[in-house]
């Protein structure tokens, strides 16, 4: 009988397969909000004549679907669009960075996140509320007269 050693990249590799993601991708309710903290720090997307959208690329919504204050979390495409203030866009990933959770609603100023209650600012995507430690990712839209579509 031999003994065989498994190597050390192997065991690595499995184990972030295990403990890659918790989230599910149902989508949750999309919720938004009507308040929320000032100081933005990711750059804002405006509307712009020159911008158009990716060829192919569907539009996430229109202008008016985004609440002053809140936002709306698009689980399919795996983002949430804000408007921190009257006319300013801004897009985060709705990937949690604590574990990899899908975000589900955005309420109270925060996107929150369902699997431990992390909580991100609407205005820079910033952490409100552990357990995670990084701000969301920012993404890129384009907005263009009252269409807002991933660029």
């Amino acid at each position: 009988m031999t003994s065989r050693v498994t190597p050390r990249r192997t065991v690595l590799f499995a184990a972030a397969a295990l403990t890659t993601g918790c989230g599910s991708d149902d989508g949750g309710d999309g919720g938004t909000s009507t308040s929320a903290p000032a100081t933005p720090s990711a750059p804002a997307a405006t509307p712009s004549a020159d911008a158009t959208p990716s060829a192919g690329a569907a539009p996430l919504a229109t202008t008016a679907e985004i609440p002053v204050g809140g936002g709306t979390v698009f689980a399919k495409e795996k983002v949430v669009v804000t408007q921190p203030t009257a006319g300013e866009f801004k897009a985060f990933s709705a990937i949690c960075t604590h574990q990899g959770c899908t975000v589900n609603k955005v309420a109270d100023g925060t996107i929150n996140c369902p699997c431990h209650g992390s909580k991100f600012r609407v205005a820079d995507g910033s952490v409100a509320a552990g357990p995670a430690s990084r701000p969301l990712p920012a993404e890129q839209i384009i907005v263009s007269e009252d269409t807002i579509t991933l660029a």
